[in-house]
């Protein structure tokens, strides 16, 4: 069990220059924006345009803060992400623009190369404590408002708790309520 404070986050710009984002996780630790198998991160969009193409990449976006923002994905129908939406998942390589609704946004990214790894995230408010494991892949926990335990340890607004195929199932309790995102990342061929 690993717990990610902000402090070792990384930011860097986006991989189309239009923006920063804030690395939480990727693997492999040195990986770059087109080796990674898997990546987690948040990123600040503060204005209309299109996202970057990643390969062969499957990618689930939800909205932290802010009032949303419209989606065009490759042709289709526009459709709305606010905060609260589910998360939202979708091929990153096809193209895509999003139109803020009302200023801007700070959203969560789930990235996963497609023919090694696949992902699932989940938006909870939760105000009971839940058992969380990494399901023998990678699990994370964001915690997005309020605060959680974990064996003793606290984890505050933005932090995230890491644990690995081995760990768990360990008891998540809100302290007294939060809204967490769930993450889960496993390699293509595990079963569930």
């Amino acid at each position: 069990m690993r717990i990610l404070r902000a402090d070792d986050y990384r930011s860097m710009p986006w991989k189309n220059g239009g923006g920063v984002t804030t690395e939480i996780a990727v693997s492999p630790a040195d990986a770059s924006l087109d080796s990674f198998d898997w990546r987690v991160s948040m990123a600040n969009v503060a204005s209309d345009g299109p996202f970057s193409l990643f390969a062969g990449i499957d990618r689930t976006l939800s909205v932290l803060e802010g009032e949303g923002i419209r989606l065009a994905i490759d042709g289709q129908e526009p459709l709305t992400l606010d905060r609260r939406s589910p998360p939202l998942s979708f091929p990153a390589d096809r193209a895509i623009s999003g139109m803020l609704v009302a200023g801007p946004i700070i959203d969560l990214n789930v990235m996963t190369r497609r023919t090694r790894m696949r992902h699932q995230v989940e938006r909870a408010s939760v105000n009971a404590a839940f058992d969380f494991s990494a399901e023998g892949g990678i699990g994370m926990i964001l915690c997005h408002e309020g605060g959680i335990e974990i064996d003793g340890s606290s984890i505050g607004p933005g932090e995230t708790l890491w644990l690995v195929a081995n760990d768990g199932p360990l008891c998540v309790i809100p302290r007294p309520s939060a809204t967490v995102f769930l993450i889960r990342i496993h390699d293509e061929d595990a079963t569930n």
